[in-house]
């Protein structure tokens, strides 16, 4: 039968009425109903919703009313894991929202907080494939590469001996830019000049640190190590740090003093940490001079010492050195190691640059936000004898009460309680609440609240090492933590830490809730 052709003029189609558009239109959203409860279709579209509900900030009130519900326990759905690309994120070093800060002294690189009412209300989700961690002492050697799938590291420094990709692993063969033979050889070279062996030296801080292969290998060396560097185009290599089991911290040194106390550190080291000495005045030298110890040992490998078209600089740095009184012990080709005196600075009135002394004041344990000062901290500034050869030798000052305890009233006797106090705790911990400590489970712990390091102390005959944070609002504490041969940071909880989601093992804390007040007012922050 054949088709009839009708002229357009003859053609009738059937007018859509509203009748009609309202029909579909119900059927349509019954047909969506459908697929929202019966499919999966409806649980993605739901979890999509609350992840945008917890990363948006654009409704605040919303917001404090969800923050609200979770802090008394109310919020009764799971919360939402952050978006999959969120794997190693840090609020504080995000560089996506630092880079548009200024480049001046590596302002951009420091640590730089959103405001509350713009941090994500989500989990960071693991990386695709994460497995249970290496356990400590083989994690030193090697690691899982699908915990931190980051091979621009391994690519570009393998042949140095930092790092390389073998089947599922990432390996660590101990070497670094300076010291591609192995970080042993290098420390073995560092001992004819150093009391590397003998307990004379227990805390070390090695800027620009790499995967810290260095801080790795001091260990067997019963040196305790805390290695840090910023965020920057060596991808994780805190995080690798970390992973292997080694202490570290995300930090830059820019325009405001690092972490720590005055006269914290038995030994400095840098490694091609190209940190400019004597830039700015030479007032990243004079940092390094707050953090060492009088007596103690500032090693520096790579430019500028004996390097090639850096005359001037590697001049400079020598120039500064001897104006602070510092003993060259050594120059052993790209390497030189000087001695901090251990009497007041006999720094000239007038020098080349510029430097004095700073005034009675300057509390230069003070390290939290506070911005660099281009003076020289006073050795007298520190009560009590703080300099290497003249406190015990480890392991004995690990229990002897140092005289910066007493920074709090009665602080010897409160030293005393406290230690005895977390020997008992840690052997409930152990015992009763069975936890994994003294095993290979548990390697980097964090103490929130660590007051003398008590908790530390008492777990030093354990494989782990702890990082004590003194929070920054309560007494200055954390020299009585050095002076014992521990180490760790001061840190403000109302903020996050700044490290790589997944680096601690335990985390510990004592009076979570003063961790959030001023010291006399009840109101938290």
């Amino acid at each position: 039968m054949g088709h009839v052709n009708l002229p357009a003029s003859k053609r009738n189609p059937r007018q859509w009425k509203l009748l009609d558009i309202v029909s579909a239109a119900f059927f349509g959203l019954v047909l969506l109903f459908f697929l929202l409860v019966f499919t999966p279709l409806g649980d993605s579209m739901a979890a999509s919703g609350r992840q945008a509900l917890l990363l948006s900030t654009s409704d605040p009130r919303q917001r404090h009313r969800l923050v609200a519900l979770m802090e008394l326990g109310h919020h009764h759905q799971p919360i939402e894991a952050c978006p999959a690309d969120s794997v190693d994120h840090m609020p504080c070093e995000d560089p996506r929202r630092n880079s548009q800060l200024s480049r001046e002294m590596n302002y951009y690189r420091e640590r730089h907080c959103p405001p509350p009412d713009e941090m994500p209300l989500c989990l960071i989700p693991p990386t695709q494939g994460y497995k249970i961690p290496v356990q400590w002492p083989e994690s030193l050697h090697k690691i899982w590469h699908s915990n931190m799938p980051h091979n621009k590291i391994a690519d570009r420094k393998g042949h140095q001996g930092w790092m390389k990709e073998q089947g599922p692993y990432f390996i660590f063969p101990g070497g670094g830019t300076m010291f591609p033979d192995g970080a042993v050889s290098y420390i073995e070279k560092l001992g004819q000049y150093i009391p590397i062996s003998r307990g004379t030296l227990r805390t070390a801080l090695d800027m620009g640190c790499g995967v810290a292969s260095f801080g790795g290998s001091l260990l067997s060396e019963d040196i305790l190590t805390l290695s840090f560097a910023p965020r920057d185009s060596h991808k994780s290599q805190i995080q690798f740090a970390l992973e292997r089991g080694i202490p570290a911290v995300v930090l830059m040194l820019g325009t405001l003093r690092l972490p720590f106390p005055a006269f914290s550190f038995d030994i400095i080291h840098c490694s091609r940490c190209l940190i400019p000495f004597t830039a700015y005045n030479a007032t990243y030298f004079i940092e390094v001079d707050r953090l060492l110890r009088p007596g103690g040992y500032l090693v520096t490998s790579g430019p500028p010492v004996q390097w090639a078209k850096q005359d001037k600089e590697w001049a400079d740095l020598q120039a500064v050195a001897r104006i602070l009184c510092y003993e060259l012990i050594a120059v052993d080709g790209n390497t030189a190691i000087w001695k901090k005196p251990v009497g007041d600075s006999c720094l000239p009135n007038q020098n080349e640059f510029g430097l004095e002394l700073c005034d009675g004041s300057d509390d230069p344990s003070y390290a939290w936000y506070f911005e660099l000062k281009r003076c020289v901290t006073r050795m007298s500034s520190v009560k009590g004898e703080c300099a290497v050869g003249k406190i015990p030798k480890w392991p004995e000052r690990l229990k002897k009460a140092p005289s910066r305890t007493l920074v709090l009233k009665n602080g010897i006797d409160l030293f005393e309680a406290d230690s005895k106090r977390w020997a008992r705790r840690v052997a409930y911990y152990k015992n009763t609440l069975n936890l994994k400590l003294g095993t290979p489970a548990i390697r980097n712990i964090m103490d929130m609240n660590a007051l003398f390091g008590g908790f530390a102390a008492a777990l030093i005959s354990d494989p782990v090492w702890v990082m004590n944070v003194v929070p920054a609002q309560k007494s200055s504490t954390l020299g009585v933590i050095y002076d014992r041969g521990l180490i760790g940071v001061y840190h403000d909880w109302c903020e996050p830490f700044s490290t790589y989601p997944r680096t601690y093992d335990l985390i510990h804390v004592v009076g979570i809730e003063s961790l959030t007040k001023n010291p006399g007012l009840s109101k938290s922050r």
